[in-house]
């Protein structure tokens, strides 16, 4: 027998067992009856504020009515049936087939998802390999020393008369040389084995803050409260992920900018005004409430607790490059990898708006790549500090990556991640040829 997993469908179900009529729902919830029938015939997404009230006047727990694993596991299933159209999947029966036969379709679910994290783990290691300056450096270091061995051991083989102490001085050469390559080598391997352990992968300052940062979800309860030395006392709670003292300076500069925002703009009343707005909300607009930039306020919203993401209808992404187009901050999100070192895809709204300053630019964009997921972004670029007559401005871009809520007019814009790994044949802003391409 089908089953209807979703949010409306349980609402409406649950209403009719209760007799209650849906003008009454309405009122209960202090939404329009119009408003109530789109959601209980699942054409709009419900969370946040509006599921407890609708929750309460049923009587009945929110998770009762939310959607869950049976949810999860039918979209990944119809995911995987949209990303290979040519197998003649019956979509239309997708739910029957869950009801029906749970094992077969979450080993299906969880086999699509392994091979979608493969495939992450391939394009992230790809993007090591092309652009990693660390691992790039331990290559360098091992093809030196291998050539400085062959070219001294050349000299010992072709030279036959050779006085002692040359030869004994090249074979002291020899041996520190093949001292140097066995560490050498050591440091490549650890490099190239790095996909193992999370922690192994932290080769940079930046990948330190970032690990740090993740670690915390990106979200610091402390500088919420705010206090003179916050930043500071979460600064040494953190010293253990913080090895380098250029990761401590980068990390100290993010929460120093975090404590700031936090300050001026306080977490429950942006909360508040996300969840009144739903997955629609405008960073703009909502900047414009506040009286703040819009830079500002995609900081903020990228830095709330987990109950953002529920008032947003899914998680947040948010990247931040300067005027060079380097990405300066990474909080990915799934189904949005962001490159490492900042070889992003050139047509991201976020570069786009650094010829175009101080303009609020909002894009739905379709993600080339296994699942194509269309996600919604917001980006500007504005001046960094003060603006004063006798110097040039600083710029920086923002931009504001959020799950489609399925309401986003068109078909969205095809962009990539990098273009290593993208698998677009037709890009005009393709700078390298793709592994990914059929011909490479």
């Amino acid at each position: 027998m089908a089953r209807s997993p979703l949010t409306g469908s349980r609402i409406r179900e649950r209403r009719t067992i209760l007799g209650m009529r849906q003008a009454e729902l309405a009122r209960r919830a202090g939404i329009s009856a119009s408003y109530l029938n789109l959601i209980e015939h699942n054409r709009r997404r419900i969370g946040g504020k509006l599921l407890l009230d609708i929750a309460a006047a049923l009587e009945v727990e929110p998770a009762l009515l939310s959607e869950g694993a049976e949810a999860a596991l039918i979209a990944t299933l119809r995911e995987a049936a949209a990303d290979l159209p040519d197998a003649g999947a019956e979509v239309g029966r997708v739910e029957d087939f869950a009801g029906r036969f749970p094992g077969w379709a979450a080993l299906l679910a969880a086999s699509y998802r392994r091979v979608a994290g493969l495939e992450q783990t391939v394009e992230a290691l790809t993007d090591r390999l092309e652009h990693d300056p660390h691992l790039a450096a331990s290559l360098h270091e091992v093809l030196s020393t291998v050539t400085a061995i062959h070219s001294t051991a050349s000299i010992l083989v072709e030279t036959r008369q050779l006085e002692p102490e040359w030869r004994e001085r090249f074979h002291r050469n020899i041996n520190e040389d093949a001292k140097r390559l066995a560490e050498g080598a050591q440091r490549l391997v650890g490099d190239l084995d790095a996909g193992r352990q999370a922690d192994s992968t932290l080769n940079s300052p930046q990948d330190e803050v970032e690990s740090f940062l993740a670690a915390r979800d990106f979200h610091f309860p402390e500088l919420e409260r705010g206090g003179e030395g916050t930043a500071e006392s979460v600064l040494a709670a953190g010293a253990g992920a913080l090895t380098s003292q250029t990761a401590r300076v980068m990390a100290r500069a993010i929460l120093a900018r975090y404590g700031e925002d936090a300050a001026i703009l306080p977490h429950d009343p942006v909360l508040d005004a996300l969840e009144q707005a739903g997955p629609a909300s405008d960073p703009a607009r909502l900047a414009a409430r506040f009286g703040v930039d819009p830079g500002r306020m995609m900081r903020r919203i990228a830095t709330l607790s987990p109950a953002a993401a529920a008032a947003l209808g899914g998680p947040v992404g948010l990247v931040i490059c300067d005027a060079s187009g380097t990405l300066t901050f990474r909080r990915p999100l799934p189904g949005f990898p962001l490159p490492r070192f900042g070889t992003a895809c050139p047509l991201w709204p976020l570069f786009q708006s650094l010829s175009r300053p101080m303009i609020p630019l909002r894009q739905t964009l379709r993600l080339a790549s296994r699942s194509e997921g269309r996600f919604v972004t917001h980006a500007v670029a504005q001046p960094v500090g003060p603006l004063t007559s006798d110097r040039e401005p600083v710029f920086e871009a923002h931009m504001l990556i959020l799950t489609d809520p399925g309401e986003a007019a068109g078909e969205g814009r095809r962009v990539g991640v990098t273009c290593r790994i993208c698998p677009r044949d037709d890009c005009r802003a393709r700078r390298e040829p793709s592994i990914m391409a059929e011909n490479a």
